[in-house]
């Protein structure tokens, strides 16, 4: 199932809107890190950045076949060998990794999605035990260039509702702002999933 209102646009203009590496560093996603899941590569803005700055294996993961194949092929002219890009239905399937197995899992411009609770649920269920869950959102604000319909753009405070709805605790959560286009928010995961 795809996410509702998530065409993207020409991949030049895409890059524009974003620093990967400075957004990574300031999500402290470096060598320390090991393993890491992202929802929705896209174009793989943010994959090759990844699997650039981890120490481990980035598991980059898209329901559109056409951006794998992309990712891969940049991957391929890069000689980037630690990232497994994969066509997967995480919305309707879940992202076929095992629980507690992720240091990092990133949900980039995506908690548009009709369940975003389900998304960041199934994100706490790979991250390991003090792991952390990265999200970045288009400013809820109209006159940003691209990002979804307003009526379905989530407010900051709409995405660290649903992250406490999702098991992540109200004292584990920071909240950046990445000018001019979005803010995001680190997650990390401890205890137990609520009941």
């Amino acid at each position: 199932m795809k996410v509702r209102d998530s065409g993207m646009p020409d991949e030049a203009m895409w890059a524009g809107f974003f620093d990967p590496d400075a957004i990574l560093r300031t999500f402290g996603i470096d060598a320390g890190v090991t393993d890491l899941v992202e929802f929705g590569c896209g174009y793989g803005t943010f994959t090759l950045a990844a699997a650039r700055a981890v120490s481990g294996t980035v598991y980059a993961l898209d329901i559109e076949a056409e951006l794998i194949s992309l990712v891969q092929e940049k991957c391929r002219q890069s000689r980037i060998v630690n990232v497994q890009a994969m066509v997967r239905d995480f919305v309707g399937e879940g992202c076929g990794l095992t629980d507690d197995s992720m240091d990092v899992a990133l949900l980039f411009n995506i908690l548009h999605h009709d369940d975003p609770i389900g998304l960041m649920s199934e994100a706490w269920r790979v991250l390991k035990p003090g792991a952390s869950l990265a999200v970045i959102h288009w400013n809820y604000d109209p006159s940003t260039p691209r990002g979804p319909a307003m009526e379905i753009r989530p407010k900051p405070e709409q995405c660290v509702a649903w992250g406490l709805q999702a098991g992540f605790p109200a004292n584990r959560v920071a909240r950046y702002d990445f000018p001019p286009y979005h803010y995001g928010f680190s997650f990390v995961k401890q205890g137990h999933p609520p009941k």
